[in-house]
């Protein structure tokens, strides 16, 4: 069954509404009850399915520094100063992570805009680099995997682009449109009535294991074991 409830969508939909620190401090038995808890629970739930698709990711359910993001934004470097995010987030991370850039599994959970996703959001040069020229040398293996018919009917590719070809590749490359990605991520949709059915489980599942190829091939482009 899922560990989602309307009650996590409300919380989220309610903080939106009073993004402050007065507000959130005066709900936060709310919070841990509605939000926390059961995306913790989510993620423990989740390590099995994860053991299946690659020893060399982890799921982990710890309150600090495990697999769910913090609700605090970093309002440094932001014209927006809002103190907290408006929606629960979970990464399914690579055991070597902290070494290196990795790409991720990812959840999201927000008052109208839910998704499984994977890969890798605003990766540096150097990996951008890396991704575009395994992509070239190994065209067919990366044709196989995102143009399969039961990829494309489930997920689609998300993130910014170049609008021109990158330099020092070839503006014709029959893969042009993947080579020109700055973000190389790819997310399935799905409503806040499915988070919170008994169908979650099985979609995130079903979803992470179609995902895994492409995990699985990104981390080849950066010499990583999956």
């Amino acid at each position: 069954m899922s560990m989602i409830s309307p009650a996590l969508f409300r919380f989220l939909s309610d903080l939106a509404a009073n993004n402050t620190r007065t507000w959130f401090h005066a709900h936060k038995p709310r919070y841990e009850r509605e939000v926390r808890e059961p995306i913790l629970a989510l993620i423990a739930s989740l390590q099995p399915v994860l053991a299946e698709i690659s020893p060399h990711y982890r799921a982990d359910p710890r309150k600090q520094g495990g697999s769910m993001y913090r609700i605090q934004r970093d309002t440094r470097y932001s014209n927006d100063k809002a103190p907290y995010k408006t929606w629960a987030s979970v990464r399914l991370a690579h055991e070597r992570r902290r070494e290196m850039e990795a790409p991720s599994f990812y959840l999201h959970f927000e008052p109208g805009h839910c998704f499984v996703g994977a890969g890798f959001w605003h990766p540096s040069s150097p990996t951008l680099r890396a991704f575009r020229d395994f992509v070239v040398d190994n065209p067919a293996s990366w044709t196989r995997i995102t143009r399969a018919p039961d990829f494309t009917a489930r997920f689609g590719f998300f993130g910014d682009s170049l609008k021109r070809a990158p330099s020092g590749f070839d503006p014709a490359h029959p893969l042009i449109v993947d080579l020109r990605r700055k973000d190389w991520v790819a997310v399935r949709q799905f409503d806040e009535a499915l988070a919170c059915s008994d169908a979650l489980p099985a979609f995130i599942d079903e979803s992470l294991h179609g995902l895994a190829p492409m995990v699985d091939y990104l981390c080849a482009a950066l010499d990583l074991p999956f």
